[in-house]
């Protein structure tokens, strides 16, 4: 199976969208695809989130359009028949992890400690999302088990910023981070598609 870091190619910011309506999550990716982006991650956070989540699959065809907020085999379930081209999860167990190993697209499967990270490497995944980063130890937590999980990759997400990106990116194991900072709340409230194009812009330079 691909990959998730065969999916982002050289993208290195998986930049998150949260919408409340289809419409509003269209008009966030079409600003984030007219950046440059070709990879982005609908979180399941709202009621309208899986519609728009479909919605962006149909309006805005050139996007690898994933799922997060993945917590059990019925989200799963409706993910995938949404149209989720990857899966991304802010936690694992092993009952869920199970089920992500026969979900048939790329995970990126989200862990906090080296349980987890030994956890999810027994059921055969690499690529992990460090959740919540900045209270997980961050950069220098990443720096520390580097060492000692030599073929584990990871996609900080949560607390990451415009400052710090820099910080986790300068790590070999560190394949891209996790951004909401491109995104913000009233950006949307205002309509304001531009102001994402341009913090996307900035993001990937």
């Amino acid at each position: 199976m691909t990959s998730f870091s065969t999916l982002m190619g050289d993208q290195t910011l998986l930049p998150i969208i949260q919408a409340d309506s289809p419409t509003q999550g269209v008009n966030i990716a079409k600003a984030m695809a007219s950046a440059g982006l070709k990879l982005v991650e609908v979180v399941l956070r709202t009621e309208q989130s899986l519609a728009a989540l479909t919605a962006i699959k149909e309006q805005v065809p050139e996007l690898i359009v994933g799922a997060g907020t993945i917590t059990n085999e019925a989200i799963l379930k409706e993910a995938i028949d949404a149209g989720a081209d990857f899966i991304v999860t802010p936690a694992v167990s092993a009952k869920l992890l199970e089920h992500l190993v026969s979900c048939g697209v790329p995970v990126l499967p989200g862990v906090s400690n080296t349980g987890d990270i030994l956890m999810a490497r027994e059921f055969g995944y690499t690529e992990l999302k460090l959740f919540p980063a900045s209270l997980s130890g961050g950069a220098p937590f990443l720096a520390a088990v580097g060492s000692v999980f030599q073929d584990i990759t990871f996609c900080p997400t949560g607390g990451v910023t415009p400052q710090n990106k820099g910080e986790y990116l300068a790590l070999n194991n560190v394949i891209a981070v996790g951004g909401t900072w491109v995104c913000r709340k009233e950006w949307v409230a205002e309509e304001n598609w531009q102001a994402i194009t341009d913090a996307c812009k900035n993001a990937i330079q």
